[in-house]
């Protein structure tokens, strides 16, 4: 300690011009050389550590900002998106309650069209079924006009006789000349 209080007491009073010669004094030489190489760098690197801190404050600032913008354009485009979203939600939405309508819709039509088709087919099967019906009398009654015809024919062929046959003859022939003379 001793030393060092001696080496700022021998900083009062400087040697003469012509000596000059090495300070061996380690602890005494460092601070000095370092209070010096402190001092020249605080005053000419002042500067330019103010400017690299500058640079870099600049440099965060920008990014910063570059990254609030990015943030901002990130949040626009979430909300453009979102609202996109809800649109398609709506029209999702909107095509499944047509759609659900459009196929009861459609089951309605189909119901109907079925029951008209049931009401035609069940007309088309009571006209068969009366034109069947029909057709049916029709023959059974012209069965029974050949077989009353067949009888009659066989009776009269039974009963009718050549006299008998003649004065038909006769009289139908005086008929129609009674009625010959009507007409003229």
């Amino acid at each position: 300690m001793k030393n060092v209080t001696d080496s700022f007491v021998s900083l009062g009073h400087w040697p003469s011009a012509g000596s000059f010669g090495f300070n061996t004094d380690i602890l005494a030489t460092n601070l000095i050389n370092l209070s010096i190489v402190l001092g020249v760098l605080i005053f000419f690197g002042k500067g330019v550590l103010s400017d690299l801190l500058d640079n870099r404050k600049q440099r965060i600032l920008k990014t910063l900002r570059n990254s609030e913008e990015l943030r901002e354009g990130a949040i626009e485009q979430l909300e453009k998106a979102r609202a996109r979203l809800r649109k398609v939600e709506m029209e999702a939405d909107l095509f499944r309650v047509n759609g659900y309508t459009e196929i009861e819709r459609e089951k309605l039509y189909l119901i109907n069209s079925t029951y008209k088709t049931l009401e035609q087919l069940e007309n088309y099967k009571n006209e068969t079924i009366h034109f069947e019906q029909q057709r049916a009398i029709n023959q059974v009654r012209q069965r029974v006009f050949q077989q009353a015809l067949q009888g009659a024919l066989g009776t009269l062929n039974s009963c009718l006789t050549n006299e008998l046959h003649l004065h038909t003859i006769s009289a139908n022939i005086g008929m129609f000349g009674t009625m010959k003379e009507k007409m003229d």
